[in-house]
């Protein structure tokens, strides 16, 4: 049977073929049948794999007609069972996300399997079921229109780890349940040998009294290892479809809405983080960054420019999710952004935690609220420290060399982090309006100090918030530095500020702030009591509650910020996604054929700052 596969009508181009993916996916009848084919497409597979490891549940009397058929043929039959079943198994899931690749991967399978149910004489039903659930997806082919995802090399490395123990672990069961062994029992580790040599086509220890026996556990473990070889081989050498990456003319267009428009939202500037896509509103006066992780479409803060725009900036943004069957998600967006979201994509909203915004003309040292602030850092200033606050234009390349070699060793990771406050780069020439505040202190003989040693303490860098503003991107000190650092940079940027003309300085997310404040209110009930009880316990890893404290020094306006999600049972996978993204995840592979340029200096998340 000639099977066409459901590419879209109208010219080969991106943008073309989302069209066409887009229309289609809007006029879509039965939503139900994606879920329901990859569900049966992995009980089909699970069945297959399940009839070619235990011969036992086949019923005699079918036994009995396979035994008029020559032996290979139903033993090598059993194999190819077996890896029609793992893959099934492995395209059940993108089957269900309406994947197009796993349409047409199937398309051929499930005949396949068919067929190798009445060559094997194997119960009619289980060839019935195949051959009916490929008509219904034939017929339903319209259905299956999501693009491909981003390609990563590492999908090759999880491949191979995740294929290769399934095969182990499944080709020690087939070993196990064939006991026709020549002499007595072997042991587990004969068992495990044999299994592994068979993965590879070789001859292990085992030997079996029955030759079909034999056969049948060869090709089996053979069919296992070479399932796991060409998968993974597949993700490894196919063409790779590049990460998401801002293009110089991208750049430039955002840049001129921020230009405009940067004012309206501290996060505005990190959608010029280099690793993050952008898509634009048909009129081109709006844009949202974007990035895909796990098959989530994850976006940071409002969207970029004219809010009259978001609009349609919004719905190229839903589209673009819908032709590749992504979950939208936006992390970090203001309440006016939230609004929009949910109006015009049918969207809910979460509140995820505040942002601590300090406004420098009501800024102070004097006071009994400012007390600590001010002890610590007369305490500091008494110590030896000073500090310099810089636009990066002011610096030459030396400085801008020393000052990022630093902060990459004061990171205490190897994993370069961020995603939705982080920028990624420093000193690079088209971020001269950024800001840094750099702590000094000049080398102590007494104390056993090199005359020439390095002064350089800690680092503030902050990226622009329209022409008034600005937004705190790094946090970084000497960790032999006196502690109270930090507390002395942001004195310094806040009293440095006018001088500037800085009016507002956004500084660090505190996630759940509102919790951890009215849990520890007189009066709190039980159930917010407890969920302060576990953040705090999270911030022995996550730094939640120490965040907040350290905010709430300077005496900032709370901005609440909101995560927005399509539903409920999407929570956890955007909240691996949004992992993934800051770098608390990471899966790495080396690129091929190019070396990835060193960065003198990581970025860190909200959470690390």
């Amino acid at each position: 049977m000639s099977i066409t596969a459901p590419s879209p009508p109208g010219p080969r181009t991106t943008k073309g073929r989302t069209a066409a993916v887009r229309d289609r996916a809007t006029s879509l009848p039965r939503s139900w049948i994606p879920a329901a084919a990859g569900n049966a497409c992995l009980l089909i597979g699970l069945l297959d794999i399940a009839s070619a490891v235990f011969p036992a549940l086949r019923h005699n009397r079918i036994r009995l007609l396979a035994g008029n058929l020559p032996g290979g043929t139903t033993t090598m039959a059993a194999a190819g069972s077996l890896m029609i079943g793992v893959l099934l198994v492995l395209l059940a899931h993108a089957l269900r996300r309406r994947k197009q690749r796993a349409w047409q991967a199937v398309m051929v399978l499930l005949p396949a399997a068919g067929l190798l149910h009445l060559l094997r004489w194997h119960t009619p039903a289980a060839g019935a079921v195949s051959f009916a659930l490929f008509l219904v997806i034939l017929v339903h082919r319209r259905e299956f229109y999501a693009l491909p995802d981003p390609r990563t090399r590492w999908r090759a490395l999880l491949n191979f780890l995740g294929m290769g123990g399934a095969s182990l672990s499944l080709g020690l069961l087939i070993t196990s349940v064939h006991p026709t062994y020549e002499a007595g029992s072997p042991s587990l580790t004969d068992r495990l040998l044999h299994t592994l040599y068979g993965l590879f086509g070789l001859e292990g220890p085992v030997r079996y009294s029955s030759v079909r026996v034999a056969d049948l556990v060869g090709y089996s473990l053979g069919a296992l290892g070479l399932v796991t070889a060409l998968t993974t081989a597949y993700l490894f050498l196919r063409p790779e479809k590049p990460r998401p990456e801002l293009s110089a003319d991208d750049e430039a267009r955002v840049r001129e809405l921020l230009d405009r428009h940067g004012a309206r939202d501290s996060l505005g500037y990190f959608a010029l983080r280099r690793d993050k896509s952008v898509l634009f509103s048909p009129t081109g006066k709006a844009a949202i960054a974007y990035r895909v992780e796990s098959g989530v479409m994850l976006a940071s803060g409002d969207p970029i420019g004219d809010v009259e725009a978001w609009p349609g900036a919004i719905k190229v943004f839903m589209d673009e999710a819908q032709a590749h069957a992504w979950v939208p998600a936006v992390l970090g967006c203001s309440e006016t952004g939230g609004e929009v979201w949910i109006r015009e994509a049918g969207l809910d909203a979460l509140e995820l935690g505040d942002e601590g915004v300090v406004h420098t003309a009501d800024f102070s040292l004097g006071g009994r609220a400012m007390r600590n602030v001010r002890q610590m850092v007369k305490r500091i200033e008494r110590n030896g420290y000073s500090c310099k606050v810089r636009r990066v234009a002011e610096l030459d390349d030396a400085e801008r060399v020393r000052i990022g070699n630093a902060a990459a060793r004061w990171r205490g990771t190897d994993i370069e982090r961020g995603f939705s406050t982080a920028l990624g780069r420093f000193g690079d020439s088209d971020d001269t309006g950024c800001v840094v505040v750099t702590a000094h202190k000049a080398p102590d003989p007494d104390a056993g100090e090199a005359p020439d040693a390095d002064d350089l303490k800690a680092v503030l860098h902050f990226v622009p918030w329209g022409p008034e503003g600005l937004s705190l991107e790094l946090m970084r000190r000497d960790r032999a530095a006196d502690p109270g650092l930090n507390e002395l940079l942001i004195v310094a940027i806040l009293q440095a500020a006018p001088g500037l003309g800085v009016r507002r300085v956004s500084l660090n997310f505190a996630m759940f702030r509102s919790a951890l404040a009215r849990g520890e209110r007189l009066g709190a009930g039980p159930v917010l009591r407890a969920w302060r009880g576990l953040l705090v316990r999270l911030s022995r890893w996550f730094q939640i509650e120490s965040l907040y404290k350290f905010n709430a020094k300077f005496q900032p306006e709370w901005v609440p910020r909101y995560l927005v999600f399509p539903q409920t049972r999407d929570l956890p996978r955007i909240g691996l996604a949004a992992m993934q993204a800051e770098a608390f995840i990471t899966l790495g592979w080396p690129k091929l054929g190019r070396k990835a340029p060193r960065r003198s200096l990581a970025t860190v998340t909200s959470a690390e700052k």
